[in-house]
């Protein structure tokens, strides 16, 4: 037998027992000529079987209905509660007020993270999010792959990410960037353009497997392209030849690590450090922080810059310092509320 969808099952038991009611007690109106009182308490004690003496003695034609009334009162609300008991045992109930509190959730998301694809790549860059405190979505295809899903501040969402249906409902359009991640070139090509089609100022970082995805990808509309073999021998050839510089970047990039990090902070208009140079500011002075480089908003990259150099409006400060100092900084940039 098919099972009735979860929503109806919770509302079913309330039909049922609402029709019963109401037809008792037009019936027992009709069959008896009784008050409305009168007939709605016959109805209740005949289909609850509580067996309580006739409020008024009952005709043959009133006995026959009560007998019909009973019968069927009877079978209807128990196959009604039934069903009801069985969608409580079996998790549809569950499933149901689960799917509407994530939906709520999705409604209320902005400025975050959304991650196509919850394979070995995706998983890590769920993980990274999730250190970092920072809410995001991961989409994938397959359901059983985000049944355990227990990342704080992520939400798993099951659908296709090349549709553009799920990724509005991953909220695309309010988000910060997303990361494609999927195991085909085809999806990422196909997610990276659905995307910027919906939000054309979004930031998008796609996975590729072949060489000549890049350029597609990023005609497609992706803002960095990665390509995991690429990056993952180069780090191993760069472990062998500069074990301690690999050292230092593993330090200086990893969430995990509160000693030493490299965090890249934008000025935004406003700030108290716009229009000052970096021996006037408070940066080394009083924070400790090394500014690594400085990208103009032209693109252009001054790495190490002389203390001469002023800070504007739009410039993104490549900072290494202890993370309270950097979370102070930010602070001074306008980059937190």
């Amino acid at each position: 037998m098919k099972r009735l969808p979860a929503l109806r099952l919770l509302i079913l038991p309330v039909i049922v027992v609402g029709i019963l009611l109401v037809g008792g007690t037009l019936g027992y109106r009709v069959v008896g000529g009784w008050t409305w009182l009168d007939a709605l308490y016959m109805t209740v004690i005949t289909i609850t079987t509580v067996g309580f003496h006739e409020v008024q003695p009952l005709g043959p034609t009133g006995r026959l209905f009560t007998m019909a009334l009973a019968l069927g009162g009877v079978f209807t609300a128990f196959y009604a509660a039934g069903a009801f008991i069985r969608a409580v045992v079996t998790g549809e109930i569950r499933t149901v007020f689960g799917r509407q509190r994530m939906e709520s959730q999705l409604a209320q998301l902005g400025n975050h993270m959304v991650v196509c694809g919850f394979g070995r790549m995706g998983q890590l860059v769920c993980e990274e999010f999730s250190e970092a405190g920072i809410p995001f979505v991961v989409i994938d295809r397959d359901p059983s792959v985000l049944r355990d899903f227990s990342m704080p501040r992520g939400i798993p969402l099951s659908g296709d990410a090349t549709s553009d249906e799920v990724l509005k409902r991953a909220g695309v359009e309010r988000a910060r960037a997303l990361v494609t991640a999927a195991a085909s070139d085809a999806d990422n090509l196909y997610i990276a353009m659905s995307a910027h089609f919906l939000n054309e100022g979004l930031f998008i970082v796609a996975r590729a497997e072949s060489e000549g995805a890049e350029r597609k990808l990023l005609r497609a509309g992706a803002s960095r392209v990665i390509s995991p073999y690429a990056i993952g021998g180069h780090r191993v050839a760069q472990a062998v030849l500069r074990p301690n510089a690999m050292d230092f970047i593993e330090l200086a990039t990893r969430s995990a690590h509160l000693e030493l990090q490299i965090e890249e902070i934008s000025l935004k208009k406003g700030s108290a450090l716009t229009g000052t140079s970096l021996k006037d500011s408070p940066i080394k002075s009083q924070l400790g922080i090394i500014i690594v480089a400085i990208k103009r908003p032209d693109g252009h990259m001054l790495f190490n810059p002389t203390p001469e150099a002023v800070l504007g409006e739009g410039d993104v400060l490549i900072a290494l310092g202890h993370r309270q100092q950097l979370d102070q900084l930010e602070g001074m940039s306008g980059s937190k509320a």
